[in-house]
């Protein structure tokens, strides 16, 4: 399945897809170091975003997130790519800054309403180029 998506930041990535229940704040929710949700009142705290596809209805919380999210693109404890049901230029300008400071990517997109449900496959693959006003996400079966 594709879908088409805005395309916020730059790049490809493909991972196992984590679809979050509610929103995160990389800042206070999010550890960079191990690269787990550690927010208690988060319904899938332990989870671990690292190389994940993460789908999430959008961001939450302080604009220090992005500073969080560039800090895991450094340590590598960030997820491959993030997808997002609004826009969220917090996240976006994290990633814009992890591509910028350590040349590690994290394609942003946003589908710009109900996230897909992603139950049955095991792999995304987001493409994005702001540039050219195209992104898609792609979901696999197997």
């Amino acid at each position: 399945m594709t879908i088409d998506v805005r395309p916020l930041t730059p790049g490809t990535a493909t991972g196992a897809p984590l679809r979050l229940d509610e929103s995160l704040s990389f800042w206070g929710g999010f550890d960079a170091t191990t690269g787990a949700i550690i927010d208690v009142h988060h319904p899938q705290r332990g989870e671990t975003l690292t190389g994940r596809v993460l789908l999430m209805p959008a961001g939450r919380g302080s604009s220090s997130g992005s500073a969080l999210l560039a800090e895991a693109l450094r340590l590598g404890t960030a997820p491959a790519a993030i997808v997002l049901g609004r826009v969220d230029e917090i996240i976006a300008l994290g990633a814009v800054v992890g591509e910028e400071l350590y040349g590690v990517g994290c394609p942003v997109v946003s589908v710009e309403g109900e996230l897909p449900s992603v139950g049955g496959f095991s792999a995304a693959v987001v493409r994005s180029d702001p540039d050219a006003g195209r992104g898609e996400l792609e979901l696999r079966e197997g």
